[in-house]
């Protein structure tokens, strides 16, 4: 009998073979300098590696040999460009050929439009990817060789614009606090990064019109895409620093203070670096922070969270209830569809059911056996911690090392289940399920 598998699984089983062949290969000798870890400590740096998230539980740059960092980066790379992005790769340059299946599971999973050239994409893919990290560890190698050789350059480059906030300094960024060249580079791969290929595709092709002196005009996506980055980025920064502010919380100078406010504004896209330790910023800050953890980038970017566009669709759906506009979510010029609304608003409910599950579960398994009391601020870090892990983005206020079994564990799920994509779960659970075939009678309800 022949097994059928869904579409949807193929992401899922292929990201698990990964992580569990980087967990093993962590856990080797030749990958440790000296002291050996435990299993779920490289299972866990497996996942967050290769969920591009940037939780530890160790340090990366001193528990590692370089052997230990190849792999790391390796996985990195991987869980950037997407597990079935590189299979369908290698597929189309074997044999030039690429199954439907493929099309369906990385045209979903990439691009907003799955009616697209399946192979001429990944080549464009994957050489832009390469540019724009090359670049990136160019830019920081000739700022200053001594703090970037060319292995960390490429490191950091590799990790900042797959959005995984993995680092070989123990501080992380907090070193180069002040240092502009050094924030405008990272900020601008972990931007880059977060805004989906598609968009940066469609960004190349509008910067060459523009010089060839030719008048385009940006898609309604990308415009969608592009405006609600810029607001998130900028709106966030500067509640973050009026936060630090009103707190007398300041972090050296006024332009220390602002790079600090802007970096973690762009950081909490699912980047996972840090300027300043997180521990140190007021609870204003770190909540408007988990809000930003949440939200994410865009679609079919190396980065997590529900997503820019679910999160201005839902803003929109919201607009038009509350203030009679009508059924339709318009957002600019067009109104999106309805089926788009309803999944925007499943996938909410969905990813705060799981938020509210897994720090349910990580207040027992971390601090359920104490009073209030004695573990007040434990809910904030857990809250922190459990959104920072679905959204992939890696800050922690130290809590991770620290974990129990049981909670490094949920993290592990949290993780893998963020960066895969809360959808992606949610479209395989219907597409193994029959549809149903008739109705219910409908009837009224009092709501509010």
């Amino acid at each position: 009998m022949k097994i059928r598998i869904s579409p949807y699984a193929f992401p899922i089983l292929f990201f698990a073979l990964v992580i569990l062949s980087g967990a093993t290969l962590l856990h080797m000798p030749f990958s440790l300098k000296g002291r050996a870890i435990s299993w779920i400590d490289a299972l866990f740096t497996a996942t967050s590696a290769t969920c591009v998230t940037g939780l530890v539980v160790v340090d990366t740059g001193s528990t590692f040999t370089r052997v230990g960092q190849i792999v790391i980066v390796s996985l990195i790379q991987i869980g950037g460009l997407g597990i079935m992005t590189i299979t369908s790769l290698i597929f189309y340059l074997w044999s030039r050929r690429i199954s439907l299946t493929d099309r369906i599971a990385v045209g979903q999973g990439l691009l907003h439009d799955p009616t697209f050239s399946l192979g001429s994409f990944l080549v464009r893919l994957v050489v832009i990817t390469f540019a724009i990290e090359a670049t990136g560890a160019l830019l920081l190698y000739v700022h200053s060789p001594k703090d970037f050789p060319v292995f960390s350059a490429v490191f950091h480059s590799i990790s900042a614009f797959c959005n995984a906030g993995f680092s070989l300094n123990k501080d992380s960024f907090v070193h180069f606090q002040s240092d502009v060249w050094v924030n405008m580079v990272i900020m601008g791969l972990i931007v880059l990064g977060g805004l989906g290929f598609s968009v940066l595709q469609e960004l190349l092709s509008y910067v060459s019109s523009l010089v060839r002196g030719e008048r385009v005009r940006l898609s309604w996506y990308s415009r969608v895409v592009l405006t609600t980055t810029c607001y998130l980025i900028f709106g966030g920064a500067l509640l973050i620093f009026v936060a630090e502010y009103l707190g007398h919380n300041f972090h050296g100078g006024l332009l220390s203070s602002v790079l600090v406010s802007l970096f973690q504004s762009v950081t909490c896209r699912t980047a996972g670096f840090n300027t300043a330790n997180i521990a140190h910023f007021t609870n204003v800050s770190l909540l408007i922070m988990i809000t930003l953890m949440f939200i994410g980038a865009a679609p079919g970017s190396c980065a997590g969270g529900i997503k820019v566009t679910t999160f201005r669709t839902i803003l929109a759906f919201a607009k038009s209830q509350i203030f009679n506009k009508g059924e339709q979510a318009v957002i600019g010029n067009f109104a999106v569809k309805k089926e788009d609304v309803n999944k925007a608003l499943i996938l909410f409910v969905f990813s705060t059911g799981l938020i509210f599950i897994s720090i349910m579960v990580l207040n027992m398994t971390e601090g359920g056996d104490v009073s209030h009391f004695m573990a007040r601020g434990l809910f904030l870090e857990i809250l922190f911690e459990a959104v920072s892990a679905f959204g992939t983005v890696g800050l922690s206020t130290g809590l991770t090392p620290h974990l129990s079994f049981l909670g490094k564990s949920i993290i592990i799920a949290l993780m893998f289940i963020g960066r895969l994509g809360p959808i992606l779960f949610l479209s395989f659970i219907q597409h193994i399920q029959e549809e149903p075939r008739f109705s219910w009678p409908e009837e009224n309800i009092l709501i509010g």
